[in-house]
């Protein structure tokens, strides 16, 4: 009888031999030599940004290669290929595999002002107008009303100024911010472009919109420009207010949308006039849209400790981003620039942005300072990683709990809710904020036929994190094999994170159905906390464990629930529960661990096993 094993074999290799099977173009990227306005199809003809690669039209079985020895900045946002063909974004030439920053630069004397004693700022976000205003008159706005709201809009002679101003006059506004709708469309955007929206209001109630958007004007309403600063309150006096946007994409059918509803009181009259959209680039020196989640100095030689308020800036690195003015503010005692020969902000996006993606293939790419995720996104199926090296990831603020605490986050490769047929071999990954590598989803998904092997993982929080939630949820075929993992918890985020944790194997809460996780033929050596957390639900029957070597010199080798399990405790209850009956509790023997070299030594204990034919780790 062919067993399960080797029939998901089989699956393996023919999908792998038909995602192979359609030629396609090769496309290739230089950022010295290269032009955006070739074709890109040879080394001769090679385009220069990542701009160009996103905007790019690929079809199934394409390459996009980036020469070795160079590096990109920003966001590489990869397309689908099919079962008929991968895509895929690799190198070529000789030397280093290329890099791709999700950081900005800061080690120019002009990248910081000093603002007191030992503190340091980056440059005031400026923005210079441009082209004439687009004027948006009242006669042009409409009102929608869904939900059970009752409103009545009405125009009249501008009090100050001249034209007419718009009078909403809510009845019942509704209890989402899309019952009550006041908005105007016709308006085209150009991506990269910002927009600030320019209004004088006043309010016989103070109130803050639900939302303002610019947006699709039909279905399916997408969002083409986001607000970057805070919403205003409509107060009783009139009062001018700046409403700033960021497009995303280049559209001629944009619509402006206050989104009222559940926000604007009832009975409540708001008088809105001199409205007008104007372009704007933005003249910082240092463009920080995003949240900074970490600073890198001279390549990880040291990095910045972040906090939330600039009073609290006491020690040397320690830093605070502001949001609204999209600066950073750094104590050093000395100018940063003087300090150090690199200083990078870590932007609070992923460096792969692959949510929906399908059949893609990322190689033998490097991977560093990225405040989100190294690679992300959700409901992807059929991608491979392979050879890549992730580094110096995560620390963006996620979200702020009801409590008022500020919630961090950041994972090497993450596939998130609806995860399939994925692959993560032969990487490297370190300084990892949360988890080197992981799935983990919620609500209703399905998490299936994952693999990670033959990966070095070190100074991670977590080597490996994995759950799903959602009794209507599943996970199965999960595999971890053949991975070297090493000093978890020993990165630059433990110190600084609100909950450490620093453990190789991370299971949390997981009400999912579950089956078939597989650890096995690892090396799990030294945690700060312990090699392996079990948590929030009797994981026996869901998860196989097997010719694994682990190695904690002192404290706590598992977390089960509340109860601690030392060194003497380890092999009762593993084998207590059907775990690692054949497990090895040995110090690996790496070639040179200081020197990250963990490859095993000529006498080391598990080379027995490798000459075997059963490989223990990554690297024999």
């Amino acid at each position: 009888m062919i067993t399960r094993w080797f029939r998901w074999g089989l699956v393996w290799i023919v999908c792998g031999l038909a995602a192979q099977a359609l030629p396609g173009r090769t496309f290739h990227v230089d950022a010295v030599q290269g032009d955006d306005t070739r074709d890109g199809l040879g080394a001769e003809q090679a385009w220069r940004s990542l701009v160009q690669v996103n905007r790019a039209t690929l079809t199934a079985g394409d390459q996009v290669l980036f020469r070795r020895g160079q590096s990109w900045r920003g966001q590489l946002v990869p397309q689908s290929g099919t079962a008929q063909g991968v895509i895929t974004y690799g190198a070529f030439g000789t030397g280093a595999k290329p890099v791709l920053l999700g950081s900005v630069a800061a080690d120019r004397p002009a990248d910081w002002e000093p603002t007191g004693p030992g503190l340091w700022a980056t440059p005031p976000l400026r923005f210079e107008p441009f082209g004439a205003p687009v004027e948006l008159p009242a006669a042009r706005w409409s009102l929608h009303q869904e939900g059970g709201a009752a409103a009545t809009l009405t125009t009249a002679p501008a009090n100050a100024g001249t034209g007419r101003e718009l009078s909403l006059r809510s009845g019942k506004p509704g209890t989402r911010a899309n019952h009550l709708q006041l908005s105007i469309a016709g308006l085209a955007v150009e991506a990269d472009t910002y927009y600030l929206l320019t209004f004088r209001a006043r309010s016989t109630q103070p109130f803050t919109p639900a939302s303002v958007s610019l947006m699709k004007s039909g279905p399916p309403w997408t969002a083409y420009a986001a607000p970057q600063s805070a919403l205003p309150l409509l107060g009783t006096n009139e009062t001018e207010h700046t409403v700033r946007f960021h497009a995303r994409q280049t559209a001629p059918d944009g619509r402006l949308t206050f989104f009222l509803g559940g926000a604007m009181p009832a009975d409540c009259v708001v008088t809105l006039n001199s409205l007008r959209l104007q372009a704007a680039r933005c003249n910082q020196t240092i463009p920080l849209s995003a949240d900074v989640g970490n600073i890198i100095f001279d390549q990880g030689a040291a990095t910045g400790f972040k906090k939330w308020r600039v009073a609290d800036l006491r020690q040397e690195g320690d830093y605070h981003y502001n949001p609204q003015t999209w600066q950073v503010t750094l104590r050093m005692d000395a100018h940063p620039a003087t300090r150090h020969r690199q200083v990078e902000l870590a932007l609070n996006r992923h460096i792969i942005n692959e949510g929906g993606r399908s059949h893609v293939t990322y190689e033998n790419l490097d991977l560093r300072y990225g405040a989100a995720h190294g690679i992300g996104g959700g409901s992807t199926h059929h991608i491979t990683v392979r050879g890549c090296d992730i580094s110096f990831i995560g620390g963006g603020h996620q979200l702020t709990r009801p409590d008022g605490k500020p919630v961090r986050f950041g994972n090497g490769v993450e596939f998130w809710s609806g995860a399939a047929h994925c692959l993560v071999e032969d990487c490297r990954l370190w300084e990892i904020y949360d988890a080197a590598l992981t799935n983990q989803g919620d609500g209703t998904n399905v998490q299936e036929h994952i693999t990670y092997r033959r990966n070095v993982i070190w100074n991670s929080e977590y080597s490996f994190e994995f759950w799903n939630r959602g009794p209507a949820s599943l996970a199965r075929d999960i595999v971890f094999e053949h991975n070297t993992c090493v000093d978890a918890g020993r990165g630059w985020g433990y110190r600084q994170r609100p909950d450490p944790n620093g453990r190789h194997l991370m299971f949390y809460d997981n009400s999912a159905i579950t089956t078939n996780v597989v650890i096995r033929y690892n090396i799990f050596a030294n945690a700060v906390d312990s090699l392996l957390r079990l948590h929030g639900r009797d994981w026996t029957s869901a998860l196989r464990m097997d010719h694994n070597a682990w190695n904690q010199p002192q404290g706590v080798w598992v977390l089960w629930g509340q109860e601690k399990i030392g060194a003497n405790g380890f092999a009762p209850f593993m084998g207590g529960r059907g775990f690692d009956q054949h497990s090895l509790l040995v110090e690996p023997g790496f070639r040179n661990a200081a020197g990250r070299d963990y490859r095993l030594a000529e006498t080391s204990p598990l080379r027995r096993l490798t000459n075997q034919g059963q490989p223990v780790g990554a690297l024999p």
